[in-house]
């Protein structure tokens, strides 16, 4: 039997952290453990931002710091060694969002593919990644889902997006590197789905390097994981799932509730945890044609796929599988199973601190939506 003490072992945990950053996260975790106050925060900060107030230096030495590595890849590589000789590998993701131009879209797919490079030749860098979004206009993936007409060039602007997604998938294949494609939002995902399950049928024949991200807190990804399996036993390829409960949680219930259609997100907590510990389950039970990328901070799912493992007598080592946290987040989960000898892997973004502020954002929302998280958080600091 798994012992449910792994993750309350503080001291490996937290061995890399000096006091001053230990204090320092324990003032954020506070700070978020308030909604009022992250919602007033997040406003305050893109109002100060686009005014051009000197609020970058605050922003960098507190929330940058605390969730990520740096500025640029240098930067990161100081915290990616130091991990690694912890057992703990890393995923750089230059989290810079919110572009629009093709410009700055070619220019993002010239970043990931240096980042594929960089995996390439890092015995630390396990996985390269890309957000859908940060090469191709949302409202391109948008249309596409809904199965819109696209006017003459949105069909040019749809084939440079798709160019971009095989130039990237393409790469990593040659080079050997996992690469997975980020979830997003429901009404420009299936658009992604299909792009990536062509991908995977493409590179995905002997081994599976391709992943694509299913979000659980969606009620319809077990039904959907399940259908993509039939098609790939049946045509012969691999599948790579990145499983995580999901980031938009409250953007999908509003849009649902405005336009008058059903919610896709599980009525509750508990229901998306269910959704995700099945998903899990199921990915753990058909080894033989899905690798699993568990991105979870829920120690309970945590413990449901050790025990898994252990009762299928799957080795700890096993590469199709792998468990993956934040940086600066849930470090007793991360290092404690690393320290154990299980694929763990830490998510480490970077970029200019202008740029990477909506993901920190996002962070700071989402840690202030998972009840309970913040809180467990904030004991282990102490």
């Amino acid at each position: 039997m798994i012992r449910k003490k792994i993750f309350n072992n503080t001291k490996s945990a937290f061995k890399l952290k000096s006091n001053t950053e230990l204090d320092r996260a324990i003032f954020l975790f506070s700070m978020m453990n308030y909604a009022p106050l992250v919602k007033a925060g997040t406003a305050l900060t893109k109002m100060s931002l686009k005014l051009h107030l000197p609020v970058e230096t605050l922003i960098k030495k507190t929330i940058f710091e605390q969730f990520c590595g740096g500025v640029t890849e240098d930067d990161c590589k100081p915290v990616t060694k130091e991990m690694y000789g912890e057992n703990l590998h890393s995923i750089l993701d230059y989290s810079v969002e919110g572009k629009e131009t093709e410009e700055e879209f070619d220019a993002a797919m010239q970043k990931k593919l240096s980042l594929i490079e960089y995996a390439n030749n890092s015995e630390d860098i396990t996985f390269a990644m890309f957000k859908p979004t940060g090469i191709g206009r949302f409202e391109i993936w948008e249309k596409v889902s809904e199965k819109l007409s696209l006017s003459p060039e949105e069909k040019k602007e749809w084939g440079r997006v798709k160019v971009r997604v095989e130039t990237l998938c393409k790469r990593a294949f040659e080079l050997g590197v996992r690469l997975y494609a980020d979830g997003e939002e429901t009404w420009m995902q299936t658009a992604a789905d299909d792009l990536m399950e062509e991908m995977m049928k493409k590179y995905n024949k002997d081994k599976v390097l391709i992943f694509n991200t299913l979000q659980c807190y969606r009620w319809d990804r077990l039904e959907y994981l399940k259908q993509l399996h039939e098609r790939a036993k049946q045509e012969g390829f691999k599948i790579g799932a990145k499983i995580v409960r999901g980031a938009y949680m409250e953007k999908e219930n509003a849009r649902a509730k405005k336009l008058g259609y059903p919610s896709p997100i599980c009525e509750s907590k508990e229901a998306t945890d269910v959704n995700f510990n099945s998903v899990m389950s199921y990915c753990l039970n058909h080894l033989e044609d899905i690798s699993v990328f568990i991105g979870t901070h829920n120690e309970v799912s945590s413990y449901l796929a050790l025990q898994i493992m252990e009762d299928k007598n799957i080795d700890k080592e096993d590469k199709r599988i792998w468990f993956s946290q934040l940086y600066g987040m849930s470090d007793h989960i991360s290092y404690n199973l690393a320290k154990k000898g299980y694929n763990a892997v830490k998510l480490v973004p970077f970029g200019p601190v202008r740029d990477v502020v909506p993901y920190l954002l996002r962070r700071a929302q989402e840690n202030t939506s998972v009840k309970g998280q913040t809180g467990r958080e904030l004991s282990l600091l102490r």
